[in-house]
């Protein structure tokens, strides 16, 4: 993710492009200057890896799925001012009474909809599992293996999986018993350590295997820092540079 040490967002890419990365995501568009965004891109020759749809509609929640399509095809637009990256959708929270079958029969109705949107476009959309131990109580999509089972049920080229390690760690997941033979339909990877979801290399997770389940599964696109540095910014990245071995 771009630091938060620049007010603006434009101000942000420059310094990540200063520091040597090239690439970066922040999270939701509405609340940024997207021609500062788009004109820092420009000069720096970065690129974004992914925004949020925005505002936060529920997949599974039959009553806002006109308000979810309309996010989404406002958000694949403002994509479109910016790179065209990746927008990131999330699934809702469990409704309540309402049986396992009928969550994912809403959901893969919701994704088809918005995936003819993204395919019009021409711009990825991809659906992150989150966890619901820590940050996200009632959150519906919190299996990669439901995350995968979707993106296969709604059978679109323009919609992936976003893949983040903290959050599968966080329920439990083996990565590579939920990732294998699966990994083409994954688009992005997202990273930060358990427990306190900070920088690589302070928690216990094993990032040398990890990176290297990760290789040997097949990802090759970039990986996301999306975490709570412990440490200011340069030394933060330099430790997480370390940690992931990169």
């Amino acid at each position: 993710m771009f630091s938060d040490t620049c007010a603006d967002m434009g101000d942000r890419i420059r310094a990540a492009a200063s520091a040597g990365y090239a690439a970066g995501e922040f999270h939701l568009w509405r609340d940024k200057n997207l021609e500062s965004v788009a004109v820092a891109l420009r000069e720096t020759g970065s690129r974004l890896t992914g925004a949020c749809v925005d505002p936060r509609r529920s997949l599974v929640d039959p009553a806002q799925q006109d308000e979810f399509a309309k996010a989404v095809e406002e958000s694949l637009a403002a994509a479109k001012t910016i790179g065209s990256p990746p927008m990131i959708i999330a699934s809702g929270f469990t409704r309540e009474g309402v049986s396992e079958e009928a969550h994912f029969a809403a959901a893969v109705a919701a994704l088809k909809r918005a995936a003819v949107l993204a395919e019009a476009a021409d711009v990825m959309l991809v659906l992150e599992p989150l966890n619901d131990r820590v940050e996200h109580p009632g959150m519906w999509l919190v299996s990669t293996t439901k995350g995968l089972d979707l993106v296969e049920a709604v059978g679109s080229t323009h919609l992936r999986l976003l893949y983040d390690v903290y959050h599968s760690q966080v329920m439990g997941e083996d990565m590579e018993t939920v990732l294998r033979g699966r990994m083409h339909l994954v688009h992005h990877v997202q990273v930060a350590d358990m427990p306190g979801r900070n920088e690589p290399g302070t928690g216990t997770i094993d990032w040398a295997r990890t990176m290297q389940t990760l290789r040997d599964l097949g990802y090759t696109g970039a990986i996301g820092l999306e975490y709570r540095p412990t440490l200011p910014p340069a030394e933060s990245l330099a430790a997480t540079r370390a940690a992931l071995g990169l």
